[in-house]
């Protein structure tokens, strides 16, 4: 028996998701692996961890 899901493509709020958007640059494998490692530690997706970190980056840099 098969469902069809409308609101599938929508999320709690009754939006639809952001589309992402590939950002792609070179990393180290070893900075790759302790970056994956500890957004596995941290129970969040790499993406996440990312924008953390770019958010407190721009925090820390603006005057």
């Amino acid at each position: 028996m098969s469902r069809s899901h409308p609101a599938a493509s929508e999320d709690e709020s009754g939006q639809e998701p952001e589309k992402g958007v590939s950002l792609n640059f070179k990393v180290s494998p070893e900075f790759k692996k302790e970056f994956k490692g500890y957004a596995v530690a941290e129970g969040i997706s790499m993406t996440d961890l990312l924008k953390d970190g770019f958010a407190l980056s721009k925090n820390r840099r603006q005057k």
